[in-house]
């Protein structure tokens, strides 16, 4: 290590290496990129001004044709307009892909990516968050027989039924013991 410590322990820590700090630091960063060492204050790229902060890292350009991600890394701007060039005349640049997913449901206009779209479990579609519910799209759900009674009726009929004779039998609300009888309790 060197140039840093106490009297007592002069290899322990660094001086920041940033002209105008110069701070004692135990525990130092050795910057990736200038292999200088710099105090917690100084270590990102921007606090140091880094010459070769883009140093392990990565560029992109988008193709205009059909929205693919091209990777870029260490070419100029000529050598990124012939990488286009390349892709532009390669069998792989589609204009159809271009166009994203957007929600099936009449008048949304989401476009549908990784994180904002679920497949309706009863008929298989996409749809975004806000109409991810067979409710809230019209679904062709798909029908459920009763081989008992011989009908066939869709899982939300039989979910309204069911509510229904819920809603009839009281379920525990509104429902009292019968007051005929007097409930003595021993202890």
């Amino acid at each position: 290590m060197g140039g840093g410590g106490t009297e007592a322990f002069p290899d322990l820590g660094e001086h920041c290496q940033n002209p105008d700090c110069k701070l004692l630091d135990f525990l130092p960063f050795t910057c990736d990129g200038c292999k200088l060492v710099f105090c917690l204050d100084h270590r990102s790229y921007k606090s140091h001004d880094c010459p070769k902060s883009d140093h392990g890292s990565r560029t992109v350009s988008i193709c205009e044709t059909c929205s693919v991600a091209i990777e870029t890394t260490g070419f100029d701007e000529e050598g990124i307009k012939s990488l286009l060039e390349k892709h532009e005349k390669s069998g792989d640049c589609d204009p159809k892909k271009k166009k994203k997913p957007i929600c099936p449901v009449k008048r949304c206009r989401e476009i549908l990516t990784f994180a904002n779209n679920l497949t309706c479990k009863d008929c298989g579609v996409k749809f975004c968050l806000k109409h991810r519910f067979p409710t809230d799209h019209v679904c062709n759900k798909k029908t459920i027989t009763n081989t008992a009674a011989g009908t066939s009726s869709t899982w939300n009929e039989k979910f309204m039924e069911a509510l229904s004779l819920r809603n009839k039998k009281g379920c525990g609300r509104g429902t009292s013991v019968s007051s005929n009888s007097p409930s003595v309790r021993s202890f």
